[in-house]
């Protein structure tokens, strides 16, 4: 699991929920090769909704594959009874432009907020389209070898950062390794590549045509995903990219987790 070198912290406001204080929706979309899906969607969705006024429809298909094409998709419209889309799937063999700048579409030209985790990053990489890499904010093609990554925060001032270590030990991840990074994205935190000597973007904000996409390429194990602090970052990056996220990390009124 991720061990925290300098501190933790916690997203604490609980709140209880205006009457006409609509639940965020999401739709958390699962499922392809080299992940357990099975437990990650489980452990995403129950993080956030513990920590945030979030519901979720889930679509979990073709694991152990790297082309089959979620369902839900074919359905250009897919996305128009959500609020925010949250990917985590792994499907880098599929070469369908259409297919795929339909998906980018729903956030490039719809303005949906997009949640994009781990492999999502590696996603419709086949593709011969920057549709989905606009999306991202990266064009990413390959990652070194499972490893301990050393992540360093370099936006503190950013409420989705707000109480996160200068520095924190992410144990057995994979750093992604970006082609392009794109000038519409802006990096929150990043981690040392030791096969290119360089620094990459683990962790980042894009303005994605007209919606808000918040990324991370963390997460390739379930003890990531699992890690409060892991589960915090990726909480206010959903809220952010809603416009939900107050100034000192903590969710506006109303969108806090329900008291049950």
């Amino acid at each position: 699991m991720m061990r925290i070198l300098l501190g933790l912290f916690f997203i604490s406001s609980v709140t209880a929920q205006a009457a006409d204080t609509k639940p965020i929706r999401a739709l958390l979309v699962c499922g392809g090769c080299c992940h357990d899906y099975e437990n990650q969607k489980k452990i995403i969705s129950e993080a956030i909704t513990s920590r945030a006024n979030v519901v979720f429809d889930i679509v979990h298909e073709g694991d152990k594959t790297r082309g089959h094409k979620i369902s839900v998709y074919a359905n250009p419209d897919f996305w128009k009874n959500y609020d925010v889309i949250v990917h985590n799937e792994c499907f880098g063999e599929i070469d369908d432009v259409p297919f795929v700048e339909s998906i980018a579409n729903a956030h490039l030209k719809h303005g949906v907020p997009a949640v994009m985790l781990h492999c999502a990053t590696h996603s419709y990489r086949a593709a011969k389209t920057d549709a989905w890499r606009e999306t991202l904010g990266m064009s990413s093609f390959y990652h070194e070898k499972n490893r301990d990554l050393t992540i360093r925060t370099v936006a503190k001032e950013h409420p989705i950062m707000a109480g996160v270590p200068p520095t924190w030990l992410d144990p057995k991840d994979e750093l992604y390794v970006p082609a392009q990074f794109w000038p519409s994205a802006t990096p929150l935190a990043i981690a040392y590549g030791e096969d290119t000597k360089k620094d990459h973007p683990v962790i980042w904000l894009n303005n994605a045509g007209k919606s808000k996409v918040f990324a991370t390429t963390l997460g390739h194990n379930n003890g990531t995903m699992q890690h409060a602090v892991y589960q915090e970052i990726v909480t206010r990056g959903l809220l952010w990219s809603v416009g939900k996220l107050g100034p000192d990390g903590n969710p506006v009124e109303g969108y806090g987790p329900v008291k049950k």
